[in-house]
């Protein structure tokens, strides 16, 4: 267990280290007080996820801190996966050149805002991995696991992707990028396309999913999709 702990904030220190080259070098200044205030307030909301899953849920923190895209058995969703990483990078990156060539000017209270989405995207998922001890970032079925229809299950198919898309949504923002907002298209088309993806393999391997899908006619909308 503590090794596990131990990889787990060695993840989190290098995921850190890298989200903050990927900001200040194309920004090329580290006065860029939107990026400051967005890690502080990105790795402050997963740290402390991470430590309710160390005491409450070892298990899903483990599934979460160390499943790579290699783990992935099927090649579309390898091919899913490098997208989604790719379309990520380039809309996180993208914030930082728009404030070093001022393309953009965002007030303070929006910047306030898209931190705000941001908790609440973090929120959500956090709700999610207390409700559903089986998430994982990859595809894939443990052997005792069952269909989850309570909590946000009950709204929504997939509440991990919606609150994931409204802190995506949140990240340019908060970033004090108006431009980078563009990117919001491209990611939910991805996340679409695995969230379909991975729909067709719940329903031809979790026992169960295809009555829960007939009872929760939305994928990731309520009222909408």
């Amino acid at each position: 267990m503590k090794d596990l702990h131990r990889k787990t904030f060695v993840g989190l220190l290098r995921v850190f280290a890298v989200m903050a080259a990927l900001l200040f070098l194309p920004a090329w200044t580290v006065h860029y007080w939107q990026g400051w205030l967005f890690l502080s307030v990105y790795f402050a909301a997963i740290s402390l996820i991470f430590l309710y899953l160390m005491k409450n849920d070892p298990k899903l923190l483990e599934r979460r801190a160390t499943r790579r895209l290699s783990d992935e058995k099927e090649k579309t969703q390898k091919v899913i996966q490098i997208v989604m990483l790719t379309t990520f990078v380039v809309a996180y990156v993208f914030p930082a050149f728009d404030h070093r060539f001022a393309w953009s000017k965002v007030p303070p209270y929006a910047v306030v805002a898209g931190d705000v989405l941001v908790v609440l995207g973090l929120l959500i998922v956090f709700i999610v991995f207390r409700e559903n001890t089986y998430t994982s970032p990859v595809i894939e079925l443990d052997a005792e696991q069952k269909v989850i229809s309570t909590g946000p299950y009950a709204l929504v198919r997939h509440p991990l992707y919606a609150g994931s898309l409204i802190g995506l949504f949140g990240m340019p923002l908060a970033l004090g990028s108006w431009w980078g907002l563009f990117a919001f298209i491209p990611i939910t088309l991805v996340l679409v396309w695995r969230l379909v993806a991975e729909e067709k393999f719940l329903v031809k391997n979790l026992p169960g999913y295809s009555d829960y899908r007939n009872k929760v006619k939305y994928r990731l909308l309520p009222f909408l999709w």
